[in-house]
C-alpha cells in the first residue's frame, strides 16, 4: 500500500482497536503507574484501576494497574525522531484496553512541558482543532527544533505531547520527513462521554503546523523568502479588508452604490422581471444583485443546475421574463425547462448579442466527444454527462447512448447507484477530463476502506464491488475547464508552503495535484472537494463552528474555484458574523479568503478581446485575458476569472431590462431561442435534451434512477432510445 492510500486508510479508521504483540527488546523502561489528570466521572468509574489522591497536587489522581509506560518526556536527544516514534508505538499496540489507551493519552498530557501564558497568541493558534490548540515553534542554536504545545483539553494535550515527544530537538530534515500515516499506531478508541474521536484531527493539523512554522524558520536563517502571500479578503463583523490588488478589485463592488441598485430593483420590480446568475458572475454584477435582492426577491445567485428551477419559481411567482446571467448552455436550460413546465409565454435572455462560449461545453460538442460514445453502443451502458453542456450535446448523445447528467456534488453517487441498479454495466462520464480523472482516483481510493466504511458512501457498494466496477468505468480525456485548468503543479507547490495549515477548498474540476492536496485535507477535517455550493455550504458551517466555540478565532480559506464565488461567500459569511446573537458573544472571528493567483493574474485587456477564447489558447499566450482591471489568469499563479462569465456585465443587464417589453425586437440576438432542429432521428433537440435532466431530477428525488432510464439501458420496454 503506498503512503498516500495508507495516509487515506488511517484517517478513516483512525482510531482504531487493533493489538500486536510488538519486539519488547526495543522499549525503555518500564513503570506501572501513570499520573494523569481528573477525567470525566464515566471513565473513572468505567476503570477497574485503583484511585490514590496525590498530596500537593489536587487536580491529579494515581492510576496503578499493570500497564507499562515509558519515562517522562525530557529523555536526552540521542536517538532519532523515528526511533522515539517506534518506541512510543511498540508502546501503544501492546495496550489492549481502549480505556487504558485513553489513560495512557491523559499520562502524555499531564506531561508536556509549561506553555507560558504569553505565548498564547493568535500567531500560535493551530488552526482546524476542535479545541484550542497554541504551538510555539523555534529553531534552536544548535540547529535542532524546540516545540512547546498547550490546548484546553485534555485530549488534546495528549496528542500534542506524542509529537513533541518525538519532534522536540529532532533536526528540520527529521520534522519534515515525518508523516500523519508514520503514527497510525499511537491510535486511542473512542470513551462514552469523552471527545477523543472529534480530536482526530489534532496531530494532522499540529504536525502539518510544525512543518510549516519549520519551513519558514528555515528559509529565514538561510535570507531566503518563502514567496509571496496570495491576494486575501479578510472578512468580520466590522467590513471587509482585502489584502492586494486582486483582492482590492474584488473587494471594490462587494458594498454597491444605492443609486445603481435602486435603479435595478425598479426596473426589475416594474418589469416583472427575475435574474438568475451564476456564482462565477462578475463581481460588480454579483454585488448590485445582492444588495437589489433585498429590494425585489427574485433574483437567484447559484450553481447552474438551480437556475433553472429558480427561473420556474420565478414564473409562477409572475416573472413575465428571465434575465440569464451566465454562459450560454445555462441560458438555453432555462428555455427549455421553462417550456416543459409549461410556461412558453416567459421570455429568457442572454446579457450579450455574441456568442458566451465555455471551454468545456465545446468539448462535448467536438466530433471526438461523439467518437468517444461510440464506443459505448454495443454493450449496456450509461452516458453520464456533467450537466455545464449544451442542450444539443443531450440529445445527441441521449441518441447514442442512455444519458443522465449529473452535478458536481452529485456525479459519485449518481454513478455508484447506477453501477447498484446494473451490476454490469459500462459507465462513460464526460465531457471533463479532471472530473473524470478524480472519480477514478476516488473510486481507487476506497477499495482500501472497509465495507462499513463504504456503506456509509454508499449502502449498496462494498470493497469488492468498487474493485469490480473500476475497469467498467470510462471517461473522456480531452476536456477541461480553462478557470479550473490551471489550479497545477505551481499553484500547488506554493500551497503546500505558504497555506498547508488553512482550509482548502477546491471545485470537482481543477487538476490532480490539486484534487489530491484538497482530499488529503478533506480527510483531516480541513477541505471540501465539490460544487460551488459545495464550497459555500463547507465554508458557512465552519464559521458557524467557530462561532458556537465564542472563542477568538481567524479561519483562512483558499479559494480552488472562480473568484466571483466570493460575493457570496462574503454575504453568507457576514450574515452570520453580524447575526443578532453573534454581537452577544465574547470571541471574536474574522475568515480570510485567500484566491491563489499569482501578481501577474492582472490584466487590462477589454471585454471584446475575450470573446471567443478558447481552451487552447491557454497553451500560447501568458495571461488569459479578463474583462476589467484587476481580473484575469496566469499560468505562473493559476486561474481566478472565467473570461466568458465576464461577458454579462451590469450594462447589458441593465440594456436589456429598460427594452423589455417594447423593444424586443433589439433584443433578438440576446433572446434565448427555442430549438428548432431536430436530432439525427428526427425528434426535437429541446424534448431529447431535456430527458436527461429529468432523469437527474428523478434520481435527486427517490435517490434511484427511473424504470425509463434502466430500459434504455438494457434496450427493454418503452423506454428504449429509438
Amino acid at each position: 500500500m503506498d503512503s498516500a492510500t495508507l495516509a487515506m486508510h488511517s484517517s478513516m479508521s483512525f482510531f482504531n482497536n487493533t493489538v500486536t504483540n510488538p519486539d519488547n527488546t526495543t522499549r525503555l523502561p518500564l513503570l506501572s503507574c501513570t499520573f494523569f489528570k481528573t477525567v470525566k466521572s464515566d471513565l473513572i468509574s468505567s476503570s477497574s484501576s485503583s484511585m490514590i489522591r496525590v498530596s500537593g497536587n489536587p487536580r491529579s489522581t494515581l492510576l496503578c494497574s499493570g500497564v507499562a509506560i515509558t519515562p517522562s518526556l525530557t529523555s536526552d536527544h540521542r536517538h532519532s525522531a523515528l526511533s522515539k516514534l517506534q518506541s512510543l508505538a511498540s508502546e501503544f499496540r501492546s495496550i489492549s484496553d481502549p480505556i487504558e489507551r485513553v489513560k495512557r493519552l491523559l499520562h502524555y498530557a499531564n506531561l508536556l512541558p509549561q506553555f507560558d501564558d504569553s505565548l498564547k497568541i493568535p500567531a500560535n493558534r493551530v488552526m482546524g482543532c476542535t479545541a484550542q490548540v497554541w504551538l510555539d515553534v523555534r529553531l534552536g542554536a544548535d540547529g535542532t527544533m524546540r516545540f512547546l504545545a498547550d490546548s484546553d483539553s485534555d485530549i488534546t494535550k495528549g496528542f500534542c505531547s506524542f509529537l513533541i515527544s518525538v519532534l522536540d530537538g529532532a533536526t528540520p530534515d527529521e520534522v519534515l520527513e515525518l508523516k500523519t500515516e508514520d503514527m497510525v499506531d499511537l491510535s486511542v478508541t473512542g470513551v462514552h462521554g469523552l471527545k477523543v474521536d472529534s480530536r482526530v484531527n489534532t496531530w494532522h493539523n499540529v504536525l502539518i503546523s510544525m512543518q510549516k512554522r519549520t519551513k519558514a524558520l528555515l528559509a529565514e536563517r538561510e535570507g531566503k523568502s518563502i514567496g509571496e502571500p496570495f491576494p486575501s479578503m479578510v472578512i468580520t463583523a466590522e467590513g471587509v479588508v482585502a489584502k492586494g490588488s486582486f483582492a482590492e478589485s474584488q473587494a471594490r463592488f462587494l458594498f454597491p452604490d444605492d443609486l445603481k441598485v435602486q435603479e435595478l430593483a425598479n426596473l426589475l420590480k416594474e418589469k416583472q422581471i427575475g435574474v438568475v446568475a451564476h456564482f462565477y458572475m462578475d463581481p460588480e454584477v454579483q454585488g448590485v444583485l445582492t444588495s437589489a435582492k433585498k429590494l425585489w426577491p427574485h433574483i437567484h445567485i447559484s450553481d447552474s443546475l438551480v437556475m433553472a428551477d429558480s427561473a420556474v419559481s420565478m414564473a409562477k411567482a409572475g416573472c413575465k421574463f428571465i434575465s440569464v446571467l451566465g454562459v450560454d448552455f445555462m441560458s438555453e436550460n432555462v428555455r427549455a425547462i421553462l417550456d416543459q413546465a409549461g410556461f412558453p409565454e416567459v421570455g429568457v435572455y442572454r446579457m450579450s448579442d455574441e456568442q458566451i462560449g465555455c471551454s468545456l461545453a465545446d468539448a462535448a460538442s467536438s466530433p471526438a466527444y461523439m467518437n468517444y460514445l461510440s464506443e459505448a453502443s454495443a454493450s449496456p451502458s450509461l452516458h453520464v454527462v456533467y450537466i455545464n453542456t449544451s442542450l444539443e450535446t443531450k440529445a445527441h448523445s441521449h441518441e447514442l447512448v442512455p444519458t443522465i447528467t449529473c452535478t458536481s456534488s452529485n456525479v459519485v453517487q449518481t454513478i455508484l447507484q447506477a453501477f447498484a441498479q446494473v451490476p454490469n454495466l459500462n459507465v462513460w462520464y464526460g465531457p471533463d477530463s479532471y472530473m473524470g480523472a478524480n472519480i477514478i482516483e476516488l473510486f481507487q481510493q476506497m477499495t482500501f476502506m472497509t465495507d462499513d466504511e463504504i456503506a456509509k458512501i454508499h449502502p449498496e457498494h462494498t470493497r469488492n464491488s468498487i474493485k469490480s466496477l473500476l475497469p467498467r468505468l470510462h471517461y473522456f480525456q480531452e476536456g477541461t475547464c480553462i478557470v479550473h485548468h490551471l489550479f497545477g503543479h505551481e499553484v500547488v507547490e506554493r500551497i503546500k508552503d505558504m497555506y498547508c495549515d488553512a482550509f482548502l477548498t477546491a471545485h470537482f474540476e481543477v487538476p490532480g495535484e490539486m484534487f489530491s492536496l484538497a482530499m488529503e485535507a478533506k480527510r483531516r477535517g480541513m477541505g471540501v472537494v465539490g460544487s460551488t455550493q459545495n464550497i459555500l455550504d463547507f465554508i458557512k458551517t465552519r464559521v458557524q463552528e467557530a462561532l458556537d466555540r465564542n472563542i477568538d478565532d481567524h479561519l483562512q480559506f483558499v479559494l480552488g474555484t472562480e473568484s466571483g464565488m466570493v460575493t457570496s461567500i462574503v454575504a453568507a459569511v457576514r450574515q452570520l458574523l453580524c447575526s443578532p446573537g453573534s454581537s452577544s458573544r465574547a470571541g471574536k472571528v474574522g475568515v480570510e479568503i485567500v484566491f491563489p493567483v499569482s501578481s501577474d493574474s492582472v490584466t487590462t485587456v477589454s471585454q471584446k478581446s475575450s470573446a471567443g477564447l478558447k481552451l487552447g489558447d491557454v497553451l500560447n499566450v501568458s495571461v488569459i485575458p479578463g474583462v476589467a482591471s484587476g481580473e484575469g489568469c496566469s499560468l505562473h499563479g493559476g486561474c481566478a476569472s472565467c473570461p466568458y462569465m465576464k461577458m454579462n456585465s451590469l450594462a447589458s443587464l441593465l440594456q436589456v431590462c429598460r427594452s423589455l417589453p417594447f423593444g424586443k425586437d433589439d433584443l433578438a440576438r440576446h433572446e434565448a431561442g427555442r430549438f428548432s432542429l431536430l436530432t439525427p432521428k428526427g425528434k426535437k433537440i429541446a424534448d431529447v435534451g431535456c430527458e436527461p435532466i429529468l432523469h437527474m431530477r428523478h434520481y435527486q428525488a427517490t435517490k434511484k434512477l427511473p424504470d425509463k432510464l434502466i430500459n434504455q439501458i438494457l434496450g427493454t420496454g418503452n423506454g428504449r432510445c429509438t
